[in-house]
Parts: structure tokens; sequence; C-alpha cells
């Protein structure tokens, strides 16, 4: 196992974890950017493309939960390396349905493909980001989290791009695709086989169910939950502002076509500034402070947004909304790293939670909306998000004495 990296390792190793990031992101932005061409391609209706999309959300939120076992199993680094080629296997998979076979059985393989290996990815990738910060001695997993965000403005432009050149999904995806599988390969080259991320050497003698067995223990302990209700919060907070926003706009206070978009770039903006500065603020102030400016931000932002007369008041709110919600996953899952011998296992759990809420919680509010209205739900963020800023404690960094007592 690596114990000790030279710098020039160290360099390569965050690099490549950037990249994963970036490769994450821009794989989500690829199908998304092309779902009117499969939909056009396929003839079908919106109530069917609402169930291929469901069919990958529970992919995703299927590789997320099992992504312990996956990684005790193969480790971190191989993991990564396994289920990004699972996922570039599924992008191309989607565009030989939609182009060449015209099958929704065959784009629904892909689509469940590509959510299953994200899902485990986001895991794996977030244990690696949280010991790069863990060295590094500063707040840098919300940089990390912007690159996300860069690859899906990214992927978004390049599949805007290939729909306007008239290129088939299938050369789009499969194009992509291969892209996508080489950068894993040549990313799994530079990250480091480590104890810490349960990577088996070829003599260790641990049986997988015994690392599965310290991959799942930190489900049973306390702080791992009051970290899930921060991350919740927050989760629920732009998992909602992604879906929901721009209908909230246009239909829920009737501004014209358009303005929603706007609205969504506003907060996404909002998030990715803060996340890409926001570090130094953590690393002077504290987490817990900064947590509590953050939740104080998104629930006015949330109120502002709902309550607001006019579209420019909208916007202010759908800023104010982006900034609070922007690091409350990223510092929960620095927090669950607090202990490096620890960090896989904690990781794991804390991001099963944030991940879960982020995708199983915008349908939740979709089927609320149905009986009192989008606008009225969205109060139901606002409290959520008060409750992670009540929760925010539980993200103070450990002493090295409750280090060893939370394992007990």
């Amino acid at each position: 196992m690596v114990s000790a990296l030279t710098r020039s390792q160290f360099v390569r190793w965050r690099a490549a974890i950037f990249a994963i990031f970036l490769a994450s992101g821009l794989s989500v932005a690829t199908w998304a950017s092309r779902v009117p061409s499969i939909k056009a391609d396929l003839d079908l209706d919106n109530a069917q493309v609402g169930l291929i999309l469901l069919g990958m959300g529970i992919a995703s939120i299927i590789g997320i939960s099992i992504s312990p076992a996956v990684m005790a199993r193969t480790g971190a680094r191989r993991g990564m390396l396994l289920t990004m080629l699972m996922f570039s296997t599924g992008i191309a998979l989607v565009g030989v349905g939609s182009t060449v076979l015209a099958s929704v059985p065959v784009v629904l393989i892909g689509m469940a493909l590509f959510g299953f290996g994200n899902g485990c990815l986001d895991v794996m990738m977030n244990v690696e980001a949280t010991a790069i910060e863990q060295q590094t001695g500063r707040t840098v997993l919300p940089v990390f989290h912007a690159f996300f965000s860069f690859g899906t403005v990214i992927g978004a432009g390049v599949g805007a791009l290939a729909a306007l050149l008239g290129l088939t999904v299938v050369v789009h995806a499969g194009i992509m695709g291969v892209l996508l599988a080489l950068l894993a390969v040549v990313c799994f080259t530079q990250v480091p086989v480590r104890e810490a991320a349960l990577d088996p050497e070829p003599e260790e003698k641990r049986h997988w169910r015994e690392r599965l067995h310290i991959a799942l223990e930190a489900w049973r302990e306390p702080r791992t939950y009051l970290l899930g209700v921060v991350m919740l919060g927050m989760a629920f907070a732009e998992g909602g502002a992604n879906d929901w926003i721009a209908l909230g706009t246009e239909q829920g206070h009737g501004f014209e076509t358009g303005t929603g978009a706007v609205a969504l770039a506003v907060f996404s903006v909002g998030m990715t500034v803060v996340r890409l500065f926001g570090g130094p603020l953590v690393d002077r102030f504290g987490r817990v402070p900064v947590l509590r400016v953050l939740a104080v931000s998104a629930a006015g932002g949330v109120l502002l947004f709902i309550l607001a007369p006019t579209f420019p008041l909208v916007l202010v709110g759908a800023a104010l909304w982006g900034i609070g919600a922007s690091l409350g996953f990223p510092l929960g899952m620095s927090a669950a790293a607090d202990d490096p011998a620890k960090a896989a296992a904690r990781v794991s759990a804390a991001a099963t939670i944030g991940y879960v809420a982020f995708l199983g919680g915008p349908p939740v509010l979709g089927f609320i909306s149905e009986h009192i209205g989008l606008l009225n739900t969205l109060f139901i963020l606002v409290a959520l998000v008060v409750a992670s800023g009540l929760f925010s404690g539980a993200a103070r960094p450990l002493r090295d004495d409750e280090k060893i007592a939370a394992t007990k």
C-alpha cells in the first residue's frame, strides 16, 4: 500500500480526481443535452421520457446505496475505473438504442448502466477527494464539486453544438463514451493504492466481507446521522432547485417563457462561485459558522423566491438560494472524513444519505406539488434547510479522543 507520496505523485493524484469529477458532470450533460433528440428518434411522449429518467434515477440510487459493497470488493481505485467504464458504455448504448435500433428497452438499459455507474462513482470519487483534502490541510472539497459543475457546462455546450451541427445521438454519444473511457484509464494510472480506500493488494489476506464490514461500520455511529441531516437539507435544496426552479418561475409565478432558464442560471452561478472561492472562508471562520450563515442564506433565498412579486426579486432569491446551498454537501463530507483511518466508511455513509436526498427528493416534491401547488411545496425546502442549520454543529472537527470514541 502507498503510505507516502512524492509531490509529483500527489499532484497527479489530485489532477486525476479533478478530472473524474469533471467527467462525471460531462457524462450527465451528454445524455441530458440530447433528450429532445432521443425523444424524437423514439417518438416518445413526455410520460414515456419520464419513465426512462425514472429508471435512470432508480439505478443511480441503487448504485449509491451499494457503493460501500462495491468499494469493499474492488477498492476505490479499481472501483472508479470499473464504474466509469460502465457509465461510458451506458452512454454509448443510449446512442445505439436511440439512433440505430430505435429501441426503448436498449435506451433504458443504457440509462440504467449510466445511472448505476455514476451513482457508485459519486461515492468513491468523494472518498478520494476528502483524502486529498486531509493531506492538503485546507478546505478544497467544494472546488472538486465545482469541477463537476464545469463538466455539466462543457457537456451541455458540446451537446448544443452537436445538435446544431446535426450530429446523430449515436455519433455524439459514441464519441463521448470513448473519450470518457479513455479518461477513466488515464486517471486510474494516476490514483495511488491506499489502505484507507479499501484498495486490496494482490496478496491481501482479509476477505472482502471483512472489508465490507469496515465500509458499513459508520452506519452505527450517531454522528453519521447528524451529518446526514445537515447534508439532507442542503441536498434537497440543491436538487429541488435543479428540477423545479425553472417551473416555479414560469408556472408558479407566471413569468414569461425563458425566465425559468435565467433563474436557474443565476442559481447555478451563485453555487459555483461559492464552491470555487468559499474554501478560504471555511478555513478562516470554521465549518459550523459558515454552514449556519449559508443555511440562513438558503432559507431566506427560497422564501424570497416563493413570495417575490417581481422577477428581479425572484432572481435575488435564486442567487441567495444557490449561495446558501453551495457548501452543505461538500462540507458534510469533509466532516465525515475528519478521521483519515475511517474516512472511506464515513464518507460512503454520508454521501449515500446526501445523494439519495438529491436524487429522490425532487420527485417527492413533484408529487406533493400536485396537491398543494409548486410554490407552496417549496416551503418544505425552507424547513429542511433550517433543520440543516440547526444540526450544523455536527460538522465541528473531531478531537483526537473523539476520533477514537466514534469507532466504539
